[in-house]
């Protein structure tokens, strides 16, 4: 699974947030010296905790991806509510 940078970079204090519950070993500053990065952030992992890439990218594939549904649920529902709005207009018209 392909870790989105977008989703990373647009949501960076939640995710480092999750990041830092998840491996409590790495700081604010550290992390925040990554910028986000993703290499950087793995790297970061390896140093501190000597995992193997494929475990931990996996968690942090899980918790940016979490993020990620947020902003496309949001986003889902806006529209929805939006189309709903619509329709619910078009019938009050027709029934003026």
């Amino acid at each position: 699974m392909t870790i989105n940078e977008t989703t990373l970079k647009g949501k960076w204090l939640e995710i480092k947030g999750e990041i830092q519950r998840t491996w409590g070993k790495l700081t604010a500053d550290e992390l925040e010296q990554t910028k986000g990065d993703v290499k950087s952030i793995s790297g970061l992992i390896m140093q501190k905790y000597g995992e193997q890439s494929e475990k931990f990218q996996t968690q942090l594939s899980a918790i940016v991806e979490k993020y990620s549904d947020k902003k496309e649920n949001f986003d889902h529902q806006f529209r929805q509510t939006w189309f709903d709005r619509e329709k619910q207009l078009q019938i009050f018209r027709r029934n003026e």
